[in-house]
């Protein structure tokens, strides 16, 4: 696709979106705390389109999650805090950061070796060493102990097992049978481990369900 099309065609959505913002009444009361509800279920719509095999709906879904973008960076334009421009070159420094095997000189010949150097640079450049940082505490169940486990894993602790917990976290053999939470937290480890977002297999599991009960 040449160049020109793409930034034709975005230029328009960004006109589209200020004017929205000046002469449509509900726009115009919109704010972040207002808009980003409406973010995230855009968001599960183009995971359920993703999911979905359907070309057509993963393409209507990612022009909703698109104009959310434009949306919220032309908020943090209003106020000088940030611009669409701002975010994408942000975007495009993280991603030149985060792939030193294609523009530094690290190495890395496998799709592993790029989730670690990935989650190393995260954790040393962008977290200070923590290995935690900061974990949205707003995140569905599933996906805060996806992102728990995923960085406790690149500094060399997984879930779990001895005399105590943190003794026991590098063995991953820790497990209680009696305590619900601790049997999802596993469930999340074994979906994270086999490839497999918790959230989205949650969901499909439950419509897998709900369709057996219709048509029982």
């Amino acid at each position: 696709m040449a160049r020109q099309d793409i930034t034709e065609a975005l230029g328009r959505l960004d006109d589209l979106t200020r004017r929205l913002r000046t002469q449509c009444p509900w726009d115009r009361e919109q704010d972040e705390r207002s808009i980003v509800p409406h973010t995230v279920e855009e968001a599960y719509e183009l995971a359920d389109a993703a999911h979905s095999g359907d070309d057509a709906k993963l393409v209507d879904e990612l022009g909703d999650v698109l104009f959310q973008v434009y949306f919220l960076a032309l908020l943090l334009e209003e106020r000088d805090a940030g611009s669409l421009v701002g975010v994408a070159d942000h975007a495009r420094e993280k991603l030149i950061r985060r792939h030193p095997h294609v523009f530094g000189h690290r190495e890395a010949r496998t799709a592993g070796d790029v989730v670690r150097n990935w989650n190393q640079i995260k954790r040393e450049d962008e977290r200070g060493g923590a290995i935690f940082g900061d974990i949205p505490e707003n995140l569905p169940s599933t996906l805060y102990a996806k992102k728990v486990l995923k960085r406790a894993e690149s500094a060399g602790f997984r879930l779990p097992g001895g005399s105590s917990r943190l003794g026991r976290l590098r063995t991953g053999q820790y497990s209680d049978a009696q305590d619900p939470g601790e049997r999802l937290l596993a469930a999340v480890r074994g979906a994270v481990e086999a490839g497999v977002d918790p959230e989205l297999a949650l969901r499909q599991a439950a419509d897998r369900f709900k369709d057996e009960v219709d048509g029982a």
